[in-house]
């Protein structure tokens, strides 16, 4: 498996050794300059002996908005890369460079990348993501919105809880009405701003039997919005649409954000939203050096809120608009592309292009027809065997699918077969309760009026419920010195209560008018949390584990508001608790959602369930646009492969929800003329070994027990 922010480099220039990122000017946001591994820079950069043609006229160009159409596995992240240091070479000044990105992790790689080629002061460029460079710009000049500069980021979990909190206060939760549950009710409000669209319209469309509630929803909806800029909050969808109010509303903050940042390149074009669009228009105010690098037939992020027509129609938003396709491409062999081009030309709202590969053999593309569920899981299983006895390592081989259910059967056979395997998703580190336990204490010293972070770590106070909680956050909210409120309500309480309360006023005094670094108030809090946590989770000792490692992460910052800041932002991934030990040579066999694998390529790819019903799903059959994105997503699945790949479908599967028969492939693979399909039939034969037996009669692998595995 490769590195997810980056392809197949074309022969060239080598960038492989660490480089030095830069001084941070805008807050919590740009690159350090105090990380080791700097190297001398060089005279010069010969561009054309690194790129191909059309990478060079996309590095070349001059100034004025450039549209670099890049088809997967083009090269895209190199031609980026060099765009940078051709702008810093040619005398553009650093640190009027921004580069806008989906992750920190590409953007700060990017950047290194591009400081090893060797123009003198890349370090200085600013990069980051949307949301970070939003953060930045938000603490700097939010208060002309009314925004504090302290304000709070509240992560996906901390937006459910106040939205549940405000749900529960403005009685809309009762016994005799289905109300939608707080997770429901926060994506339908994502869904909103993210698309600019009114909330009764995101209700007809995506949850027509909840569209009785509309008038209670939009009161709700006001209500939260409301609340968060009174308490000085804001959620991730917030941070793009005050940036875009601020741009927007105030001239003079745009106007100087736009003389700072003379050039904006945005990796990843096509899966920015409405917002995302408007602020790149708007950065580019005094100016209109926007470069754009993308591919529309890899948007697949359309429930996020991503629009497709933001890099089909960045032309007309940019007259004058420079154009260059990356067709060539680095990762998989020509048959295998043959079968992708044809996937995607029938589509009928695609920008023109072909791939192409000076790559041949491997075994291109097959579909396979399996007759039912078990025949397919049984094809996928043996096949994994027989490449790893062919030398293809396990981590070189990815099962993709549509939906996560549907490797559930295979994950049986699987584990049944001895091939350990990893599944792409389950819980993030900030999910875990105990994580946000901890965070909680801290979020409070930096802002007072954060009801949801006060109720959480209140209710782990024994003796206090959800009622006494909210009196000691009144009472909280309504002194200047929240500590001394915990300490009254210690002195008015006796037994165990009052001990931990006052253990907690001590805590907070620690935390709010000490000197801790972040590592260090971590460790406090930790210290006063253990008992709490050993008497809650059976499994104390493996969330401790967690716990170090969130330590571990406090380490790198120097403020507690930088921290809470990231931590919003950029969570970290996998907790750590449940995972199965791994050396450094252990093969994992990858399963993974198709929006999961985008970025990532393997020797072979299986997707399985391409079956018309199931991919694509009924839901967007009636919907022309959604089901275009489906045809998308198994593009992006397809061009993960960079030498087999294997398209399975079973025959004879009942549809509960549609009363009926699934026997057809995925509709898509009609579009594909036959020559360039191998298909195989996996005929009934004898009765079908047990899977136990097909295990016993394989080579069993070295397998983590099937209860560590991070699903």
């Amino acid at each position: 498996m490769s590195d997810p922010d980056r392809t197949t480099d074309p022969p060239g220039e080598a960038v492989s050794a660490p480089a030095s990122p830069a001084t941070p000017t805008l807050r919590t946001y740009a690159l350090r300059s105090d990380l080791p591994g700097t190297r001398p820079a060089r005279a010069g950069i010969d561009f054309r002996a690194a790129l191909n043609e059309a990478q060079h006229r996309a590095v070349s160009a001059g100034d004025g908005p450039l549209l670099i159409v890049a088809g997967a596995g083009t090269g895209k992240t190199r031609t980026l890369i060099y765009r940078v240091a051709r702008l810093v070479q040619s005398g553009v000044p650093p640190e009027s460079i921004l580069l806008l990105s989906f992750t920190r992790k590409a953007a700060e790689e990017m950047l290194r990348r591009a400081a090893l080629l060797g123009a003198q002061g890349v370090e200085r460029v600013q990069g980051g993501t949307f949301h970070s460079f939003a953060n930045a710009v938000l603490r700097q000049y939010g208060s002309k919105l009314g925004l504090s500069p302290s304000f709070t980021i509240l992560d996906e979990g901390d937006s459910e809880d106040l939205v549940g909190l405000l749900r529960t206060e403005g009685g809309y939760a009762t016994k005799d009405k289905r109300f939608p549950r707080k997770q429901t009710i926060r994506r339908m409000f994502s869904r909103a701003i993210n698309c600019v669209t009114p909330l009764p319209q995101i209700l007809e469309r995506d949850h027509p039997h909840f569209a009785h509630f509309a008038k209670p929803l939009n009161a709700l909806f006001e209500h939260y919005e409301r609340y968060k800029l009174a308490h000085h909050m804001a959620d991730y969808d917030d941070l793009l649409l005050l940036l875009k109010s601020l741009l927007a509303r105030e001239p003079e903050v745009r106007r100087a954000l736009s003389e700072r940042f003379r050039h904006v390149l945005v990796d990843e074009y096509q899966d920015t939203n409405r917002i995302q669009a408007d602020i790149v228009r708007l950065l580019a105010d005094t100016h209109h050096n926007v470069t754009v690098v993308g591919d529309d037939a890899q948007s697949i992020y359309s429930f996020r809120g991503a629009e497709v027509r933001n890099i089909l129609e960045f032309t007309e938003r940019f007259p004058g608009t420079t154009t260059v396709t990356l067709e060539e491409n680095y990762r998989s062999v020509q048959s295998i592309l043959d079968f992708t081009n044809a996937l995607i030309a029938a589509s009928p709202i695609a920008l023109t292009k072909r791939l192409w590969s000076h790559r041949s053999g491997g075994s291109g593309a097959q579909l396979v027809r399996a007759m039912d569920e078990y025949e397919q899981s049984r094809f996928v299983v043996q096949r994994i065997l027989e490449l790893r006895e062919e030398g293809v390592p396990l981590d070189k081989i990815a099962v993709l699918f549509r939906s996560s259910f549907h490797s559930f059967d295979l994950e049986l056979a699987l584990g049944e077969a001895g091939i350990p395997f990893v599944k792409r998703g389950g819980f993030k580190l900030m999910e875990t309760a105990h994580v946000r336990d901890v965070v909680a204490h801290l979020r409070v010293t930096r802002n007072p009026t954060d009801r949801v972070a006060w109720l959480r770590l209140l209710l782990l106070v024994d003796g206090i419920g959800p009622s006494r909680a909210q009196a000691v956050i009144e009472r909280v909210a309504a002194t200047s010195d929240p500590v001394a409120a915990i300490a009254e309500q210690a002195r008015g309480r006796h037994g165990g209560a009052a001990a931990r309360l006052e253990a907690l006023a001590e805590l907070m005094g620690l935390l709010t008018h000490g000197t801790l670094t972040p590592a260090e108030a971590i460790a406090r809090i930790v210290d006063y949390y253990r008992p709490i946590l050993e008497s809650r989770h059976d499994d104390h000792p493996k969330r401790i584990r967690d716990l170090d490692h969130l330590i571990a992460i406090a380490e790198r910052f120097r403020s507690i508001d930088d921290l809470l800041a990231d931590l919003a932002l950029e969570p970290p991934t996998n907790s750590v608790a449940g995972a199965a030990p791994a050396g450094p040579d252990d093969e994992l066999l990858v399963l993974s959602t198709i929006h999961s694998a985008k970025g990532l390529e393997w020797h072979t790819v299986f997707v399985i369930w391409a079956l018309d019903g199931r991919f694509p799903s009924f839901l967007s059959m009636n919907d022309p646009a959604q089901l275009e994105e489906e045809r998308r997503l198994l593009y992006v699945a397809a061009t993960r492969a960079r030498d087999q790949l294997y398209i399975t479908y079973p025959m004879n599967v009942p549809d509960r929800a549609s009363g009926r028969i699934l026997t057809e492939p995925s509709r898509f693979l009609a579009d594909v003329p036959h020559q360039l399909l191998d298909h195989v039939a996996l005929v009934e034969g004898p009765p079908a070994p047990t899977r136990a037996a097909l295990g016993a009669g394989a080579a069993r692998l070295p397998s983590p027990d099937i209860d560590d595995v991070p699903f």
